[in-house]
């Protein structure tokens, strides 16, 4: 059985189980998030310092809109449009968006983007153990991402991406609020949030990008993929800080957090998607990963001419934290424990840990497990009521999604003339399930050690998903 504190699968000897995931990411993995900015950077050279006015070159309309450059290059046919709304500033250009090119119904498909068209951590780097290796506790996917827009932008209009950097530098940091993100004003500007705390995150935010931007380099040098692309570009040789800084942002507030996919590709930029599709909370719809696309289903019904809006992937924001734990104690992102028959209790034991560290929200308790030796949580009654569980419905569930039973199985075998290959594979499906059953009695004790049983689950925001 597999299981990792960020991603991992269940391996059930001798076929995998699936896998266990923190809140809403059903790869065959465990991971924990980190929260979206709406916010949106520039990663251009087009926003000139000192100045309000916006640098419009007219040669960018020989490349069409987005969209346009999009169905060019693979994007079928779908039913959306960009529009746009004016800015606050006049001499700043509108501000697009997704509307609906026609009345939809609940289910609709209003967009499919090819993977040709999306950024991924496994575009720019080529290999998810590097993916892995290079996004540490020191350097997020965010940064990857980034430094991998500002080689494209780097190359102008040579760049395939061109479009869609233009796209972002359009909106010149302006998020649905049609502001830049407080990660770039000015000192004074930021003297509007004195009293906030808003004004020490940001502050604290803006360190924190100050590091990863040190860390760039360990992308370049690790990375083969961006070597050979840019062999003598240096990260920190060839942009400031500044440039930097806009292109994390822009990443920050543009990234899409997919579900059902593997590490390398878990963050993604997808034209169509932010900053041009809104977010709403009450909203069900998100992209999603389907074969060879990100797709976005709606979940209510518009009208011609309505922008389209989709759910908010919030991510835990204890992300890196819990990353940081999980390598500390001597494991990977994707990390096998292996279950064996009579041997049970242990992989359930092993797992704890792990589990409980996805139920972890409050920063203080956080700081406690960073503080601690080992993979050691604080340990609730309803926390573990919760856990414990979770656990259970999904060893249950996955019984349950057996055609037949164990004594069935056993009266089967007992029939001589039994199929050659239907024997092997019920004698196979049997070892499964008494596996599983083993488990979930195992579980199942340790809830009924618990000293409490009136006890009520704990409410988890970023609680693991069994899948």
């Amino acid at each position: 059985m597999e299981l990792t504190c960020l991603h991992n699968k269940f391996n059930l000897h001798p076929l995998p189980l699936p896998s266990l995931l923190f809140h809403t990411n059903p790869n065959p993995r465990i991971s924990f998030r980190k929260r979206n900015n709406l916010c949106v950077a520039s990663v251009s050279d087009t926003i000139v310092s000192g100045s309000n006015k916006e640098v419009i070159s007219k040669k960018d309309d020989d490349f069409g809109d987005l969209k346009s450059w999009m169905h060019k290059n693979g994007l079928p046919p779908c039913k959306v449009v960009l529009k746009e709304r004016p800015s606050h500033d006049e001499k700043h250009r509108p501000i697009h968006y997704v509307a609906a090119s026609e009345d939809l119904r609940a289910g609709d498909v209003a967009f499919s983007v090819p993977n040709s068209l999306v950024v991924t951590l496994e575009r720019v780097l080529g290999n998810e153990t590097v993916a892995e290796l290079l996004t540490t506790n020191k350097l997020s996917e965010l940064a990857c991402l980034a430094l991998y827009l500002m080689y494209e932008k780097k190359q102008g209009k040579k760049s395939f991406w061109y479009p869609y950097i233009r796209e972002l530098d359009r909106q010149r940091g302006r998020g649905q609020l049609a502001v830049e993100s407080p990660l770039l004003w000015s000192e004074d500007e930021l003297a509007y949030l004195t009293g906030s705390p808003t004004k020490a995150e940001v502050l604290e935010r803006a360190e924190g990008i100050k590091r990863e931007y040190n860390e760039l380099d360990t992308v370049w040098f690790m990375a083969g993929s961006l070597f050979q692309q840019y062999p003598y570009d240096i990260p920190t040789e060839a942009f400031p800080f500044e440039i930097f800084k806009q292109a994390f942002v822009a990443v920050q507030s543009c990234v899409v957090h997919l579900q059902k996919v593997p590490l390398a590709r878990r963050f993604a930029l997808v034209p169509l998607g932010p900053p041009l599709l809104a977010y709403r909370s009450n909203c069900k719809a998100m992209l999603s990963a389907v074969s060879g696309a990100i797709e976005l289903v709606v979940d209510r019904s518009y009208k011609a001419g309505e922008p389209i809006v989709a759910a908010l992937n919030t991510e835990d924001p204890q992300y890196q934290d819990k990353r940081l734990v999980v390598q500390r104690n001597d494991k990977l992102s994707v990390q096998a424990f292996n279950v064996f028959a009579g041997k049970e209790k242990e992989a359930v034991s092993d797992m704890l840990p792990y589990l409980r560290l996805g139920y972890v929200s409050d920063p203080s308790e956080m700081q406690s497990v960073l503080s601690s030796q080992g993979p050691v949580c604080p340990v609730s009654p309803c926390m573990e009521q919760a856990v414990l569980e979770q656990l259970a419905d999904y060893f249950n569930r996955r019984l349950a999604g057996y055609p037949t039973t164990l004594n069935e199985d056993e009266s089967l075998l007992l029939d001589p003339n039994l199929n050659a290959k239907k024997r092997v594979a019920t004698q196979l499906v049997r070892l499964e399930k008494k596996i599983l059953h083993a488990c979930l009695l195992a579980t199942i004790d340790l809830i009924d050690q618990l000293p409490d049983h009136t006890v009520s689950p704990c409410p988890a925001p970023y609680a693991p998903l069994l899948n």
